[in-house]
């Protein structure tokens, strides 16, 4: 569907055939960003990976990301840190179950995918002193800001005006700077502490700030560019894995046959051990399945960031034209009933049928029905990351601990709010019940 919002010519495309066109067929011209005053603010000029414009400064950042951060390696590296994150969840919620008390589960969820991130980013928890509830609001107020509508988005002469830019930025500019003392905060610590280089190169756990500084030579980074980069995990990693856990358990506490079911796998696989550990998972097949149809039907960002056209091109018979916003709406690619059977129901059953045939869809991009962690050039490249927090405290909760709605609450209220992430916007709050 192309049409014209504001002065912006604008590409909704919400089928799979049009998705791997401007995906796949034609990556390299659709793989740039629209310019945005907000994200220049919050992204220190768009330096950042996922708001930065296509080009060799966009190639570097990926480069480091992939192969320095969130390597595969890097992830597994993270391991006992995720682990501990876990065992302190689940010992708040027990002290909860102890006394029958009810618990804000989104809360905990929260304060538990803030840890991983804040662990991984700067070798600490953000627990203690204030600095979680500040990171919080760090992050959910930079995420409506990118996500809210900007005028300037539409009408991008406007942004040009300095009495209309220093309007709409005022906010922006606000919480930048509340970043920038929470980070220089960070760095200087690490500055002063930085390992020797032959040190950081054993291969030991390192936190994202050890690495970028490390490093910052070597890609001539600025201080400003490591903080864009630092921006992009903080605010990608948190609310993506908070709003899937989330999701997921609201979705098994309305389909109870699908919670017992879960929990009967979790409890058989790691029957006779403290907790779920990591090399448990890959026999938990159904916990595959719930998560991958938690993002099918609840996707963090259903509606991609949206990309841009730096040449004309050919798609659907229609020629669109350079300067176009293309704005993937994977929401709709993940709900089409020609694709997808029973596609409002949430059936995890979908993922396992046929197991190993490639005919079931899975989350690396490989599917234009089913993309949401993207694909191509702009692909998420933090989905080994989020998925292995997601993975690890879904499978403990469902190990530990029975789950009931609280007396006199009859139905979980599913509206979501909405950022550059979605999310539910009621907390979950469920009655735990130990083992």
């Amino acid at each position: 569907m192309l049409l014209r919002l504001g002065a912006v010519p604008s590409l909704v495309v919400s089928s799979a055939r049009a998705a791997m066109a401007v995906l796949r067929t034609h990556d390299h011209a659709f793989a740039s960003r629209v310019q945005s005053a907000m994200t220049d603010v919050l992204f220190y000029g768009s330096t950042d990976m996922a708001f930065s414009p296509y080009g060799d400064h966009w190639r570097q950042i990926r480069k480091i990301v992939a192969t320095h951060l969130l390597s595969s390696k890097k992830v597994g590296s993270y391991r006992l840190a995720r682990e501990k994150e876990v065992l302190h969840a689940m010992a708040r919620i027990r002290e909860a179950a102890a006394r029958s008390a009810a618990v804000d589960l989104s809360k905990l969820l929260s304060s538990f995918t803030t840890d991983i991130v804040c662990h991984a980013v700067s070798g600490k928890s953000f627990r203690g002193g204030g600095r979680n509830e500040l990171f919080r609001e760090l992050v959910e107020t930079s995420s409506m800001l990118i996500g809210g509508f900007n005028l300037e988005d539409y009408f991008p002469k406007l942004a040009t005006l300095d009495v209309v830019r220093r309007m709409v930025c005022a906010r922006a500019e606000r919480i930048k700077k509340k970043w920038d003392d929470l980070l220089d905060e960070i760095i200087n610590d690490h500055a002063k502490n930085t390992m020797l280089d032959h040190e950081i190169k054993q291969g030991g756990e390192t936190d994202f700030i050890d690495v970028l500084l490390s490093i910052q030579q070597e890609y001539n980074l600025t201080r400003e560019n490591v903080k864009a980069v630092l921006v992009d995990m903080f605010i990608g990693g948190t609310d993506t894995s908070f709003i899937v856990l989330d999701c997921a358990m609201a979705e098994l506490i309305q389909n109870p046959e699908v919670l017992t079911k879960l929990q009967a796998e979790v409890r058989s696989i790691a029957e006779g051990k403290e907790m779920v550990k990591e090399e448990d998972l890959s026999g938990m097949i159904y916990l595959k399945g719930v998560i991958k149809e938690t993002l099918r039907l609840h996707s963090p960002v259903p509606l991609f960031v949206p990309h841009l056209s730096t040449s004309d091109c050919d798609i659907e018979g229609y020629t669109i034209p350079s300067g176009t916003r293309v704005i993937i709406n994977g929401w709709a690619l993940a709900r089409d009933p020609d694709y997808w059977e029973s596609a409002e129901e949430f059936m995890p059953e979908r993922f396992m049928e046929n197991v190993g045939s490639t005919m079931i869809p899975d989350y690396m991009g490989n599917n234009f029905h089913y993309l949401p962690f993207g694909t191509g050039r702009r692909v998420c490249p933090g989905m080994n990351f989020g998925m292995a927090t997601v993975e690890i405290m879904l499978a403990n909760l469902m190990f530990h601990f029975n789950w009931d709605l609280p007396a006199g609450t009859v139905k979980i209220n599913m509206t979501e709010s909405f950022g550059v992430t979605v999310g539910r916007k009621e907390n979950l709050i469920l009655v735990p019940s130990a083992l």
